[in-house]
Protein backbone atom coordinates (compact mmCIF):
# COMPACT_ATOMS: atom_id res chain seq x y z
CA UNK A 1 0.00 0.00 0.00
CA UNK A 2 0.94 3.29 -1.01
CA UNK A 3 0.59 4.82 2.41
CA UNK A 4 2.19 8.69 1.11
CA UNK A 5 -1.03 8.78 -1.26
CA UNK A 6 -3.43 8.40 1.07
CA UNK A 7 -4.99 11.58 2.01
CA UNK A 8 -4.60 12.60 5.70
CA UNK A 9 -6.41 9.88 8.26
CA UNK A 10 -8.48 13.20 10.37
CA UNK A 11 -9.84 14.88 7.13
CA UNK A 12 -11.19 11.52 6.14
CA UNK A 13 -12.87 10.94 8.93
CA UNK A 14 -14.48 14.55 8.96
CA UNK A 15 -15.51 14.11 5.50
CA UNK A 16 -17.16 10.56 7.18
CA UNK A 17 -19.04 12.21 9.59
CA UNK A 18 -19.73 14.59 7.61
CA UNK A 19 -21.45 12.68 4.87
CA UNK A 20 -23.27 10.46 7.25
CA UNK A 21 -25.09 13.40 9.51
CA UNK A 22 -25.51 15.62 6.83
CA UNK A 23 -24.04 19.04 8.42
CA UNK A 24 -20.70 20.20 9.70
CA UNK A 25 -22.07 20.68 13.15
CA UNK A 26 -23.58 17.74 13.52
CA UNK A 27 -20.30 15.93 12.42
CA UNK A 28 -18.09 18.75 14.49
CA UNK A 29 -20.55 17.58 17.73
CA UNK A 30 -20.22 13.57 16.84
CA UNK A 31 -16.04 14.39 16.63
CA UNK A 32 -15.99 16.71 19.47
CA UNK A 33 -14.79 19.57 17.17
CA UNK A 34 -16.10 22.70 16.06
CA UNK A 35 -17.81 23.02 12.32
CA UNK A 36 -15.07 25.34 11.20
CA UNK A 37 -12.63 22.57 11.99
CA UNK A 38 -14.72 19.95 9.79
CA UNK A 39 -15.16 22.58 7.13
CA UNK A 40 -11.42 22.79 7.17
CA UNK A 41 -10.63 19.47 7.02
CA UNK A 42 -13.19 18.80 4.06
CA UNK A 43 -11.88 21.32 1.86
CA UNK A 44 -7.82 20.31 2.57
CA UNK A 45 -9.24 16.60 1.39
CA UNK A 46 -11.02 17.75 -1.91
CA UNK A 47 -7.65 20.00 -2.32
CA UNK A 48 -5.80 16.84 -1.51
CA UNK A 49 -7.80 14.48 -4.67
CA UNK A 50 -8.27 17.49 -6.62
CA UNK A 51 -11.79 16.79 -6.31
CA UNK A 52 -15.41 18.57 -5.53
CA UNK A 53 -16.78 15.87 -2.59
CA UNK A 54 -19.50 17.91 -1.51
CA UNK A 55 -22.04 20.33 -2.66
CA UNK A 56 -23.00 23.57 -0.47
CA UNK A 57 -26.09 25.85 -1.32
CA UNK A 58 -28.65 27.40 -0.21
CA UNK A 59 -30.68 24.00 0.07
CA UNK A 60 -28.24 22.71 2.65
CA UNK A 61 -25.73 19.85 2.14
CA UNK A 62 -24.76 17.29 -1.02
CA UNK A 63 -22.50 15.11 -1.84
CA UNK A 64 -21.36 14.53 -5.18
CA UNK A 65 -20.95 11.11 -7.49
CA UNK A 66 -17.41 11.33 -6.13
CA UNK A 67 -18.18 12.16 -3.25
CA UNK A 68 -21.20 9.78 -2.40
CA UNK A 69 -18.58 6.98 -3.67
CA UNK A 70 -15.97 7.79 -1.12
CA UNK A 71 -18.46 7.92 1.58
CA UNK A 72 -19.56 4.49 0.99
CA UNK A 73 -15.96 3.51 0.66
CA UNK A 74 -15.10 5.06 4.19
CA UNK A 75 -18.50 3.97 5.93
CA UNK A 76 -17.22 0.33 5.17
CA UNK A 77 -14.02 0.67 5.63
CA UNK A 78 -14.41 2.64 9.06
CA UNK A 79 -16.90 -0.48 9.61
CA UNK A 80 -14.51 -2.94 9.13
CA UNK A 81 -12.31 -1.60 11.25
CA UNK A 82 -14.50 -0.97 14.15
CA UNK A 83 -15.57 -4.55 13.92
CA UNK A 84 -12.15 -5.60 14.45
CA UNK A 85 -11.21 -3.78 16.96
CA UNK A 86 -14.17 -4.66 19.22
CA UNK A 87 -13.96 -8.20 18.04
CA UNK A 88 -10.38 -8.10 19.35
CA UNK A 89 -10.85 -6.22 22.62
CA UNK A 90 -14.43 -7.88 23.49
CA UNK A 91 -16.45 -4.86 23.24
CA UNK A 92 -18.91 -6.30 21.11
CA UNK A 93 -18.86 -9.47 22.69
CA UNK A 94 -22.52 -8.72 25.27
CA UNK A 95 -24.28 -7.13 21.43
CA UNK A 96 -27.52 -9.30 20.73
CA UNK A 97 -26.98 -11.16 17.98
CA UNK A 98 -28.88 -9.04 15.16
CA UNK A 99 -30.77 -11.36 12.84
CA UNK A 100 -32.68 -9.94 9.29
CA UNK A 101 -35.44 -12.23 7.85
CA UNK A 102 -38.79 -11.39 6.04
CA UNK A 103 -42.09 -11.70 7.95
CA UNK A 104 -42.98 -14.49 6.19
CA UNK A 105 -40.28 -16.72 6.99
CA UNK A 106 -39.77 -15.46 10.46
CA UNK A 107 -43.01 -16.63 11.15
CA UNK A 108 -43.52 -20.10 9.04
CA UNK A 109 -40.66 -21.15 9.25
CA UNK A 110 -37.89 -19.74 12.07
CA UNK A 111 -39.96 -19.18 15.04
CA UNK A 112 -41.13 -22.59 15.43
CA UNK A 113 -37.34 -23.96 15.44
CA UNK A 114 -35.97 -20.81 17.57
CA UNK A 115 -36.69 -22.36 20.72
CA UNK A 116 -34.67 -25.10 19.39
CA UNK A 117 -31.45 -22.67 19.35
CA UNK A 118 -31.93 -21.20 22.61
CA UNK A 119 -31.93 -24.99 24.48
CA UNK A 120 -28.29 -25.35 22.67
CA UNK A 121 -27.05 -21.46 23.10
CA UNK A 122 -28.57 -20.65 26.05
CA UNK A 123 -25.99 -17.45 26.59
CA UNK A 124 -26.54 -16.06 23.45
CA UNK A 125 -29.47 -12.95 22.98
CA UNK A 126 -30.77 -12.51 19.73
CA UNK A 127 -32.89 -9.87 17.88
CA UNK A 128 -35.12 -10.83 14.75
CA UNK A 129 -35.78 -8.03 12.47
CA UNK A 130 -38.71 -9.21 10.66
CA UNK A 131 -38.83 -6.60 7.37
CA UNK A 132 -39.58 -7.27 3.80
CA UNK A 133 -37.39 -4.59 2.65
CA UNK A 134 -33.81 -5.85 2.55
CA UNK A 135 -31.07 -5.10 5.54
CA UNK A 136 -27.20 -6.43 4.65
CA UNK A 137 -25.11 -7.73 7.20
CA UNK A 138 -22.97 -5.07 8.26
CA UNK A 139 -20.27 -4.17 10.93
CA UNK A 140 -21.77 -3.59 14.06
CA UNK A 141 -25.12 -4.14 12.70
CA UNK A 142 -27.52 -7.35 11.30
CA UNK A 143 -25.14 -10.11 11.75
CA UNK A 144 -26.90 -12.34 9.10
CA UNK A 145 -29.72 -12.19 6.70
CA UNK A 146 -31.88 -14.59 5.57
CA UNK A 147 -33.92 -13.75 2.02
CA UNK A 148 -35.33 -15.44 -0.84
CA UNK A 149 -34.22 -15.18 -4.25
CA UNK A 150 -31.96 -16.55 -6.31
CA UNK A 151 -28.22 -16.26 -4.47
CA UNK A 152 -27.11 -13.15 -6.49
CA UNK A 153 -26.39 -10.42 -3.55
CA UNK A 154 -23.29 -8.60 -5.07
CA UNK A 155 -20.80 -8.13 -1.97
CA UNK A 156 -22.04 -10.67 0.14
CA UNK A 157 -21.80 -14.07 0.56
CA UNK A 158 -24.91 -16.14 0.11
CA UNK A 159 -25.26 -20.23 0.90
CA UNK A 160 -28.70 -21.93 0.54
CA UNK A 161 -30.83 -22.68 3.72
CA UNK A 162 -33.88 -24.34 1.88
CA UNK A 163 -35.05 -24.70 -1.82
CA UNK A 164 -38.58 -23.53 -2.20
CA UNK A 165 -40.81 -23.13 -4.94
CA UNK A 166 -43.53 -19.80 -5.60
CA UNK A 167 -46.87 -21.09 -5.29
CA UNK A 168 -50.37 -19.59 -5.47
CA UNK A 169 -52.95 -20.79 -2.89
CA UNK A 170 -56.33 -20.16 -1.69
CA UNK A 171 -58.66 -21.74 1.14
CA UNK A 172 -61.11 -24.22 0.26
CA UNK A 173 -63.58 -22.11 2.02
CA UNK A 174 -62.72 -19.31 -1.27
CA UNK A 175 -62.78 -21.11 -4.00
CA UNK A 176 -64.00 -24.42 -3.42
CA UNK A 177 -62.92 -27.59 -5.52
CA UNK A 178 -62.82 -25.13 -8.37
CA UNK A 179 -60.19 -26.25 -10.96
CA UNK A 180 -57.94 -23.87 -12.34
CA UNK A 181 -56.28 -24.30 -15.71
CA UNK A 182 -55.27 -20.74 -16.16
CA UNK A 183 -53.98 -17.77 -14.61
CA UNK A 184 -56.45 -15.82 -15.45
CA UNK A 185 -58.72 -18.27 -13.80
CA UNK A 186 -57.63 -15.95 -10.49
CA UNK A 187 -58.86 -12.83 -11.51
CA UNK A 188 -62.06 -13.92 -10.25
CA UNK A 189 -60.69 -13.41 -6.49
CA UNK A 190 -59.26 -10.52 -4.33
CA UNK A 191 -55.58 -10.59 -3.50
CA UNK A 192 -53.68 -10.34 -0.36
CA UNK A 193 -49.54 -9.16 -1.33
CA UNK A 194 -46.85 -8.88 0.81
CA UNK A 195 -46.81 -4.92 2.28
CA UNK A 196 -43.80 -3.08 0.11
CA UNK A 197 -43.56 -6.38 -2.12
CA UNK A 198 -41.58 -9.38 -2.40
CA UNK A 199 -39.55 -11.45 -4.89
CA UNK A 200 -43.05 -14.11 -4.48
CA UNK A 201 -45.64 -11.23 -4.97
CA UNK A 202 -43.80 -9.68 -8.03
CA UNK A 203 -45.66 -12.73 -9.82
CA UNK A 204 -49.25 -11.89 -8.88
CA UNK A 205 -48.83 -8.59 -9.96
CA UNK A 206 -46.98 -8.74 -13.57
CA UNK A 207 -47.94 -8.66 -16.85
CA UNK A 208 -51.24 -9.22 -17.96
CA UNK A 209 -52.95 -9.88 -14.58
CA UNK A 210 -52.03 -7.29 -12.86
CA UNK A 211 -53.64 -5.00 -16.20
CA UNK A 212 -57.22 -7.22 -16.34
CA UNK A 213 -57.72 -7.94 -12.50
CA UNK A 214 -61.44 -7.02 -11.43
CA UNK A 215 -60.60 -7.22 -7.53
CA UNK A 216 -58.89 -5.29 -5.03
CA UNK A 217 -55.31 -6.17 -3.46
CA UNK A 218 -54.90 -5.81 0.03
CA UNK A 219 -51.39 -5.37 1.61
CA UNK A 220 -50.49 -6.73 4.62
CA UNK A 221 -46.78 -7.75 6.46
CA UNK A 222 -45.93 -11.10 5.20
CA UNK A 223 -47.16 -13.29 8.57
CA UNK A 224 -50.72 -10.99 8.51
CA UNK A 225 -50.87 -12.51 4.72
CA UNK A 226 -50.60 -16.29 5.60
CA UNK A 227 -53.26 -15.72 8.53
CA UNK A 228 -55.31 -13.89 5.55
CA UNK A 229 -55.22 -16.59 3.23
CA UNK A 230 -56.09 -19.34 5.94
CA UNK A 231 -59.04 -17.45 6.74
CA UNK A 232 -60.26 -17.43 3.09
CA UNK A 233 -59.63 -13.31 2.33
CA UNK A 234 -57.79 -13.76 -1.08
CA UNK A 235 -55.09 -15.76 -3.09
CA UNK A 236 -51.70 -15.03 -2.12
CA UNK A 237 -48.12 -16.15 -3.80
CA UNK A 238 -45.96 -17.65 -0.98
CA UNK A 239 -43.26 -19.62 -1.25
CA UNK A 240 -44.36 -23.13 -0.55
CA UNK A 241 -42.03 -24.11 2.24
CA UNK A 242 -44.23 -21.51 4.65
CA UNK A 243 -47.07 -23.50 2.94
CA UNK A 244 -46.46 -26.73 3.07
CA UNK A 245 -47.67 -28.10 6.49
CA UNK A 246 -51.49 -26.14 5.73
CA UNK A 247 -51.44 -27.73 2.08
CA UNK A 248 -50.85 -30.79 3.91
CA UNK A 249 -53.44 -30.54 6.23
CA UNK A 250 -56.15 -29.50 3.43
CA UNK A 251 -56.57 -26.13 5.14
CA UNK A 252 -55.10 -24.81 1.79
CA UNK A 253 -54.72 -25.40 -1.64
CA UNK A 254 -52.05 -24.88 -4.35
CA UNK A 255 -53.66 -23.64 -7.29
CA UNK A 256 -50.91 -22.89 -8.88
CA UNK A 257 -46.80 -23.32 -8.99
CA UNK A 258 -43.21 -22.11 -10.32
CA UNK A 259 -40.39 -24.19 -9.70
CA UNK A 260 -36.94 -22.60 -9.99
CA UNK A 261 -33.51 -21.81 -8.43
CA UNK A 262 -35.32 -19.38 -6.06
CA UNK A 263 -34.75 -20.61 -2.01
CA UNK A 264 -34.14 -18.72 1.35
CA UNK A 265 -30.82 -17.97 1.50
CA UNK A 266 -28.02 -17.45 4.38
CA UNK A 267 -26.48 -13.88 3.85
CA UNK A 268 -23.07 -12.54 5.43
CA UNK A 269 -20.34 -9.93 5.08
CA UNK A 270 -16.98 -11.06 4.62
CA UNK A 271 -14.72 -10.48 7.90
CA UNK A 272 -14.41 -11.33 11.28
CA UNK A 273 -17.38 -13.09 12.44
CA UNK A 274 -18.55 -12.98 16.13
CA UNK A 275 -19.20 -15.94 17.76
CA UNK A 276 -23.02 -15.82 18.41
CA UNK A 277 -22.91 -16.05 14.84
CA UNK A 278 -20.89 -18.64 13.83
CA UNK A 279 -23.13 -20.42 16.51
CA UNK A 280 -26.27 -19.37 14.94
CA UNK A 281 -25.02 -20.20 11.52
CA UNK A 282 -23.60 -23.57 12.51
CA UNK A 283 -27.01 -23.96 13.98
CA UNK A 284 -28.91 -22.66 10.89
CA UNK A 285 -26.90 -25.43 9.07
CA UNK A 286 -28.09 -28.17 11.08
CA UNK A 287 -31.65 -27.35 10.53
CA UNK A 288 -31.44 -27.50 6.51
CA UNK A 289 -32.71 -30.29 4.88
CA UNK A 290 -30.67 -33.33 4.32
CA UNK A 291 -29.53 -34.06 0.49
CA UNK A 292 -29.14 -32.05 -2.30
CA UNK A 293 -30.93 -29.34 -1.66
CA UNK A 294 -29.50 -28.85 2.03
CA UNK A 295 -25.96 -29.14 0.70
CA UNK A 296 -25.95 -26.46 -1.91
CA UNK A 297 -23.57 -23.29 -1.79
CA UNK A 298 -23.51 -20.01 -3.78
Amino acid sequence: MDWQALPPLTALRAFAALAQEGSASAAGARLNVSHAAISQQVKQLEAHMGLALARRDGRGLGLTPEGAELAEALAEGFGVISQRVAALTGADAQRPLQISVTPQFAASWLMPRLGDFQAHNPGIDLMVHPSPQRADPAPGGIDIAIRFGMGHWPGLHAELLLHTEVVVVAAPSLVGDRQFDTHEDLLDYPWLSELHGSFASDWMLRGELSRLRRTSVVQVPGNLMLDGVRAGHGIAVLTFSSVEADVAAGRLRVLFSEAGETGYFILTREGVMRPQAKAFLRWLRAQRPHGKEGDATV
